[in-house]
């Protein structure tokens, strides 16, 4: 760690230089004359840069004489500027965006920017939440970005510990649409199956996208189904890239895990440190004639594991290894621009992303039928590998026909995700197994091919906007089987065990049958694999009226066509009204709708699944097969919400303030049930042909109702000598109720079984019910410093305890307590950074005080550790040194 903090400063040392000489004061407004707060104002090429204050006023320092003077406003069209030796310069930004820019997620208006849509969306600047924070995935990044976003690190929960779920609005990961450059994004090929969090569902992996690629993010908080069509029931992620030319930007950070917990914190430790990481990245843009860019991102992470067992003085141990995955990641993204005449644009944009996992699995202790004694005479930790390719491409031309602005674009994109098993062994080949296997997998991808046109018409009334469009997708999901040992059962082979009584005295011996498969993650075998598609048509027709200057009106509705369920139409209207210039209110109903995945309709799987620390072989059949029709579970349908919301935003000088409330109803939603045995009077008899020792399958089962609020204030203070402070306190406070659970008349009376109080609960808890942040930003000439306290609220899980009824038992008995509790729990970070001329160090913490969740018995966790996924995660202070710069 020193050597790497000495490489740091060596570094900028060597790229330090003389001081700016020439100091740039101006005045910004808008086109109305309004003062402009916030505006970014930078020397390109280099970290000089600042803000405008309350009064529009600016004060830069640059270098060089001509150096290019950069003014950056979200919503607004960028200006560059040749300072020419000048000391003052007022700038009139313009509002709106031009044909070759990104329009704002949520309006399909190109000159309305993000203060004036009439539903809530947040704008993130990505290279300055990189700047003074370690994270250095997206999902992290938003985990503390943004208060309605939730993502956690999970341990043991096969697929989940290597893609992250995420959740907007504590919603389902697959009930959040993402775009890029307002493009849909393919989701993953994964389904969680296990852990707990975002148990049954599919959804979009973010950290294939490198944050050095990413200008900013637009979050649209509401359901968006009318304009964008499915998974927009929480709302909208829209990731916009970078498109910076003549300049090259990078940076390098490394960081690391404090792997001492408190003492109060049962922890076997065995590392002062751990979790090691390192990122470098570069980005770099180039002009294609006059107007036209070519962007180009190459970015590098890799993280080491984290480890936080339980120790085995206090529990009975579980798991010899828990904690975060290790990873190595190498992602390549573009974005590109030029003129193709005189009326039209051609664009593309795209990526590929490597990445290889290695994750913790459960462990299998010496003395049992799943360990081969003369491979691991200790017993052994298996570890599931994965090596994900991730790549997409987009391709359009944009013009204006008739006055109409014309969009066609083509966007390809697939997610393959190969297991491979170390550590391991069939132990139906005793001593003759391997003990590496590949384990199969699965690849989604996805095209989508479509048309958006829209026209602005200024004379009617103070502004309408008209827009259509068509989408015509294609999906195909596919299974692969691994290498037959990983999932054949070479016997019967027998595990012969000695039997003891209450004295400890042997008196006899027993066997069981040693199951087959690699122990860990079974691989997917040849009765597995599937090659499904799917084909969607969408057409959609969105309108906003500007009825005064006040006064907005919109409204959309879209039809869909799936070729596998059937029809869909659904629609919204929404509104805003300025109340003063510096008041707003706004609200929004909107119906929506979610097909269910290609995984959801067709994975299936032979897992082996822990029930308090007691491995089991289950089976997931996929929706068609014999097995689900048998148990008349019916084929899988849309899931059809209700999103109602409203809201007031409001701002004075150098104060804003957003208050957001929502109601979301859902129903059918698709749901993972929970496991029904062999001993099944309906099913048993077909499970145990099968050798497995349970079931489980995908259906529409639940009714939900997610009420909530969103608030965002936000303060800037300049003080004399240059000082400047930023205060923002953002909050998110949500309630999931279940309103109704429903089977069949051959299930009925087995609800325990099918979505029972266990599954009830880790559907509930998709997120704490309220996340809050206190950040202060402090500048003072080269110096820059942040502060962020968060807040995570409470999280209550059903653990291993429960006994299939609807009565929770809470007490302090361990052994009859069926309830966890993660308590409130505050994180702290901190950074402080200096600026160079082209570079800015930064050394700080995330959670530097060391903050875990509550410990429970790993006994009784889904995850067999002392945590589940739950809140700030489970591997403490992480500390870290970055160094970016800029040419």
């Amino acid at each position: 760690m020193k050597k790497q903090i000495y490489l740091l400063l060596f570094c900028t040392i060597a790229m330090m230089s003389a001081s700016a000489q020439n100091s740039l004061t101006g005045k910004i407004t808008d086109e109305q004359g309004e003062t402009l707060i916030g505006v970014t104002i930078y020397e390109k090429g280099t970290t000089n840069g600042t803000t405008s204050d309350f009064n529009g006023n600016y004060n830069l320092k640059y270098s060089k004489t001509n150096a290019l003077i950069v003014f950056s406003y979200v919503g607004f069209t960028t200006h560059e500027v040749n300072a020419n030796g000048r000391t003052t310069l007022d700038m009139v930004m313009k509002q709106g965006l031009d044909l070759n820019a990104v329009e704002i997620v949520g309006s399909r208006r190109l000159n309305r920017t993000a203060t004036e849509t009439t539903v809530p969306v947040d704008i993130i600047d990505v290279s300055k939440v990189t700047s003074t924070t370690g994270m250095v995935e997206i999902n992290q990044l938003l985990q503390y970005a943004a208060p309605s976003f939730n993502s956690n690190k999970q341990s043991g929960a096969d697929g989940a510990d290597h893609i992250d779920p995420a959740t907007l609005r504590g919603l389902g990961p697959d009930q959040t649409l993402v775009l890029i450059n307002g493009k849909r994004r393919h989701q993953s090929s994964l389904i969680n199956i296990f852990g707990s969090r975002g148990r049954g569902n599919t959804g979009t992996d973010l950290n294939t996208i490198p944050a050095s690629s990413i200008e900013r993010i637009e979050i649209l908080r509401d359901g968006a189904s009318a304009q964008y069509g499915s998974d927009a029931i929480a709302g909208v992620i829209n990731i916009v890239l970078k498109s910076n030319v003549n300049e090259f930007t990078g940076s390098f950070s490394t960081g690391t895990f404090n792997a001492k917990p408190p003492s109060d914190v049962n922890v076997l430790s065995t590392e002062d440190y751990d979790g090691g990481t390192v990122q470098v990245n570069g980005n770099y843009g180039v002009k294609i004639k006059d107007d036209g860019y070519l962007n180009l991102t190459m970015d590098y992470q890799d993280k080491q594991h984290t480890n936080r067992p339980s120790d085995p003085t206090k529990f009975d141990i579980y798991r010899n290894q828990f904690g975060d995955a290790a990873q190595e990641n190498f992602g390549a993204y573009f974005n590109s621009e030029f003129s193709a005449g005189s009326n039209a644009r051609v664009y593309a944009f795209g990526g590929f992303n490597h990445r290889f996992t290695d994750a913790y699995a459960w462990t299998r202790v010496p003395d049992e039928e799943r360990n081969v004694i003369e491979i691991y005479p200790n017993g052994f930790d298996p570890k599931i590998q994965s090596v994900i390719n991730d790549k997409s491409v987009s391709t359009g031309i944009k013009s204006q026909i008739n006055k109409w602005n014309m969009d066609f674009n083509n966007t390809f994109g697939s997610n393959r995700f190969h297991f491979i098993v170390d550590n391991t062994l069939n132990a139906t080949l005793l001593a003759n197994s391997p003990t590496r296997f590949d384990a199969g997998g699965f690849e989604l991808s996805q095209n989508t091919t479509g048309m958006n046109m829209s026209r602005l018409y200024n004379s009617f009334c103070s502004g309408l906007n008209l827009a259509m469009g068509a989408e015509y997708r294609v999906e195909n999901y596919s299974i692969f089987a691994g290498e037959e040992g990983s999932y054949q059962n070479y016997g019967p082979v027998y595990f012969v065990y000695d039997l003891f009584d209450d004295d400890g005295n042997v008196v006899g011996q027993d066997s069981t049958l040693r199951p087959g498969g690699s122990q860990g993650f079974p691989g997917f075998q040849p009765s597995n694999e599937l090659d499904e598609s799917r084909t969607n048509l969408g057409i959609y027709a969105d309108a906003e009226l500007d009825v005064t200057q006040a006064f907005v009106v919109s409204a959309a509705g879209r039809f869909e066509r799936y070729s596998d369920f059937g029809n869909t139409v659904n629609g919204k209207l929404a509104a805003r009204y300025k109340i003063t210039s510096a008041v707003s209110i706004r609200a929004a109903a909107s119906s929506g709708f979610r097909a269910p995945s290609l995984a959801q309709l067709y994975y299936n799987t032979t897992f082996t699944d822990f029930v308090a620390g007691v491995p089991i072989d289950k089976i997931i059949a996929k929706n068609n097969s014999p097995i689900t029709r048998a148990l008349g579970i019916p084929e899988l349908k849309e899931e059809n919400s209700v999103n109602i919301s409203g809201g007031i935003a409001a701002n004075y000088k150098a104060f804003t303030i957003t208050l957001d409330g929502y109601s979301v109803k859902i129903e059918d939603r698709i749901v993972l049930t929970g496991a029904f045995t062999d001993d099944d009077p309906d099913i048993g008899a077909e499970l145990q042909q099968l050798n497995v020792g349970a079931a489980q399958f995908f259906t529409n089962a639940v009714n939900t109702t997610t009420t909530g609020v969103d608030a965002i204030l936000s303060y800037s203070l300049w003080l004399a000598g240059k000082h400047n402070l930023k205060f923002t306190l953002a909050g998110n406070f949500n309630e999931m109720k279940i309103d109704k659970i429903y089977t069949n008349k051959k299930l009925e009376g087995k609800e325990g079984t099918y979505f029972g109080v266990r599954e009830q609960y880790f559907l509930l808890a998709s997120a704490p019910k309220s996340k809050m942040t206190f950040g202060v930003e402090y500048g003072y000439s080269n110096f820059v410093g942040s502060l962020r306290f968060t807040q995570f609220g409470k999280v209550e899980l059903i653990n291993f305890n429960d006994d299939g009824d609807d009565v929770i038992t809470v007490s302090d008995d361990p052994f009859t307590n069926e309830l966890d509790v993660y308590d409130p729990k505050v994180t702290t970070d901190l950074s402080i950074g200096y600026k160079f001329k082209n570079a800015q160090l930064t050394i700080g913490g995330n959670n530097v005080l060391n903050t875990y969740p509550d410990q429970q018995d790993p006994a009784l966790t889904e995850s067999g550790g002392l945590w589940d996924a739950a809140q700030m995660g489970f591997s403490g202070a992480y500390y870290y040194t970055r160094l970016s710069f800029k040419f």
